[in-house]
């Protein structure tokens, strides 16, 4: 498999092989599952605070976005195929086709987003790396909040305040932690 971004993987383990890909894809698929059982529910909202928004940003710089992205996919999957993975120990299609589903969407857009900027080095320095998880964060709430917009069949203003205004504070926190992590370990990767 050609990679043609330099990610984070690839400057600790520079040879790409089918069994590399597979570690990686698995690993980071049990890292965002991980992350997904740090699940809060928010008072009328079927959306929970979750930790998943920040294992696939950090998936996406650090994966490039081929690697990010099929990641993500494979977690998506084996969350549709029945393993619990989801918030709460969700699974099933139901998950995606519900009121989380475009969070979910949104989480796959925005690993390749974020891959592809990191592949031209915009997490190796705060002053990107923080705009790339913003990106990231936006992307995901943009497909977010149309998808439970379109899936609620309350208004605007509803849907703002269940499926954005909650979760503001903890993804700052997630912007941050992901923006400044990344390229303090690129400083220590690059000695």
């Amino acid at each position: 498999m050609s990679i043609s971004v330099i990610s984070l993987r690839s400057a600790i383990f520079p040879r790409t092989t089918a069994l590399n890909n597979a570690l990686f894809i698995t690993s980071g698929t049990l890292f965002i599952a991980a992350m997904a059982r740090i699940a809060l529910p928010v008072p009328g909202s079927p959306i929970p605070v979750t930790g998943q928004t920040l294992a696939v940003l950090l998936i996406g710089t650090s994966y490039g976005a081929t690697l990010g992205a099929t990641t993500v996919l494979m977690y998506l999957l084996v969350g549709i195929a029945g393993a619990p993975v989801f918030a709460h120990g969700a699974h099933g299609l139901a998950r995606l086709t519900g009121a989380t589903g475009g969070y979910l969407i949104g989480m796959l857009v925005a690993s390749i987003i974020v891959g592809a900027l990191a592949g031209r080095k915009w997490d190796q320095r705060i002053m990107t790396a923080l705009p790339t998880m913003l990106l990231g964060n936006v992307v995901i709430f943009s497909f977010g909040l149309i998808w439970l917009f379109a899936h609620s069949d309350k208004g605007w203003s509803w849907t703002i305040s269940a499926g954005l205004t909650p979760f503001i504070i903890g993804e700052i926190f997630k912007v941050a932690i992901a923006g400044t992590s990344l390229p303090i370990v690129w400083r220590f990767v690059q000695k």
